[in-house]
């Protein structure tokens, strides 16, 4: 009896260790995308299509960068920083202050998906810049 009982844990100590380690690896193979990069784009909604761009690091399945914003008023335009994750071909993300997050679709060089910020939820849209497009930009 006391065999049996000791294979028994035997057998099931066995099957937890495959199981953590098969999700260890299902967790490293949903990072089928790299969202690294220099993105521009505009959102849709009322009042108008304003121009976002997100400058983002990857590195794994974390993403870090930064949400820049266009000018509102007489307020400057301003960068704010963004934490976020790559799970298969979806990028989500949100700022520390919960002002702004968004779910995006990733399909190579495009993003498009949802914006939430203080004026509601927005369809956006924005392109990865190659280096020679940011070269042609600058000199505009």
């Amino acid at each position: 009896m006391m065999r049996l009982v000791a294979k028994l844990i035997v057998g099931i100590s066995l099957v937890l260790a495959a199981s953590c380690a098969r999700s260890d690896w299902i967790d490293r193979t949903l990072v089928t995308e790299d969202v690294t990069g220099f993105w521009s784009g505009s959102t849709e909604g009322p009042p108008s299509r304003p121009e976002i761009q997100l400058e983002l690091q990857q590195r794994g399945a974390k993403v870090t960068g930064v949400l820049k914003l266009p000018a509102s008023g007489f307020a400057v335009a301003t960068g704010v920083p963004v934490e976020g994750s790559v799970a298969g071909d979806v990028f989500s993300f949100k700022d520390a202050r919960g002002a702004y997050s968004g779910e995006l679709t990733i399909n190579g060089d495009e993003l498009t998906g949802r914006i939430l910020g203080p004026f509601g939820p927005r369809k956006a849209s924005l392109r990865r810049e190659t280096a020679a497009s940011q070269t042609d930009s600058s000199k505009r």
